[in-house]
């Protein structure tokens, strides 16, 4: 097998952070936050009513940076919340102005409960509701639990396993990722190699069903089973580039990132743990944030002890992490650019 990078605009490409309208021809934007560019893009693009409700999740987050972890998550959620409706109004997508999300179960008076019993319940109208069908999410649980909801975001999962210690680890970290062709068949494919520090062979019994060994292309590689069929991948068309979009989509269904100054991109693998939920990483942070800011405003003694409990550690790094990971998530979806950290080259 002979395999040649698929290039737009001489620029190797490989997974998109943005689902539904990535730009894939486009370069990185190189920004220490992505709040002002999407401010000004949203201005060229006359949004005006997205770049109010992005404005005023930019007023919560900055009035959340430096408060304690028991308030925090209240000015968090509502942050996500608006980012979200930005994202919703600037795509044209309708939606009901409730929140769509609510606890489960029904909380009883006078009944103690405990990280385990926190849960929440997606309704069928809603801002939430109304991200999940932008995503095009294949989930049909409408209840999940905070360990679930944890479980799934790749993340913290790192931390969720060393929390839950008999938990393998559900997300399998990738190198070198990208799309590549076979010169002979001319089928496109997603290639990526299973990084160095994780034993090879244990990995690849792990693989989800869509993916397969590929040693044609490297020791450690894998590919997607699925191929495109291009006439001339050294010069794809319009109608290529709409096919390599929708493989992309379909692909992210199981590729997920952590941002950070290089982007980590994980496969999701098949494990045995709580259910493996099949939403995007932003419904989940919005699902969980409201949960935890429900409980930081009509049970704040209960987010204390919750945070003084045995889960407090990862209560903690969601606490603190999920905003930079949400934020960079919702700006490349609603503008279709990837954003990284200026001044950091990626390793040859």
């Amino acid at each position: 097998m002979a395999i040649e990078t698929v290039k737009l605009k001489r620029r190797d490409i490989g997974p998109h952070k943005a689902l539904v309208a990535p730009l894939l021809n486009s370069r990185n934007v190189l920004t220490n936050s992505p709040w002002t560019f999407v401010a000004l893009w949203l201005q060229r693009n006359h949004k005006p009513k997205a770049l109010f409700y992005w404005e005023q999740a930019q007023e919560f987050h900055k009035a959340s940076v430096g408060l304690p972890l028991r308030s925090a998550p209240l000015l968090l959620y509502y942050c996500f919340m608006n980012a979200v409706k930005a994202l919703l109004v600037a795509k044209g997508v309708s939606f009901d102005e409730r929140h769509g999300v609510s606890v489960h179960p029904r909380i009883v008076l006078g009944v103690k409960r405990t990280f385990a019993q926190e849960g929440v319940r997606i309704h069928t109208g809603g801002i939430l509701p109304s991200l999940s069908a932008y995503y095009g999410e294949a989930e049909t649980s409408k209840t999940h639990s905070l360990q679930e909801l944890f479980f799934n975001m790749v993340f913290i999962h790192r931390t969720y396993c060393l929390t839950y210690s008999s938990q393998t680890e559900m997300f399998l970290a990738l190198a070198n990722c990208g799309y590549v062709y076979d010169t002979l068949t001319k089928e496109i494919m997603f290639k990526a190699d299973i990084a160095k520090n994780i034993p090879f062979n244990p990995a690849v019994k792990r693989l989800p069903t869509t993916f397969v060994v590929a040693p044609a292309i490297g020791p450690r590689s894998i590919r997607s089973k699925a191929t495109l069929n291009w006439r001339k991948p050294g010069r794809p068309t319009a109608t290529n580039i709409q096919q390599l979009i929708d493989f992309n989509r379909t692909l992210r269904q199981e590729l997920h990132y952590i941002n950070g100054a290089q982007t980590l991109w994980y496969l999701k693998t098949p494990v045995a743990g709580p259910s493996r939920l099949k939403r995007q990483l932003p419904t989940l942070i919005l699902a969980a944030m409201h949960r935890l800011s429900e409980i930081c405003r009509y049970q704040p003694l209960q987010l204390e002890k919750l945070l003084a409990g045995q889960k407090n550690w990862l209560l903690s790094e969601f606490i603190q992490m999920a905003a930079i990971q949400f934020i960079d998530e919702i700006s490349s979806e609603m503008t279709g650019y990837q954003f990284l950290v200026p001044n950091v080259r990626a390793a040859s």
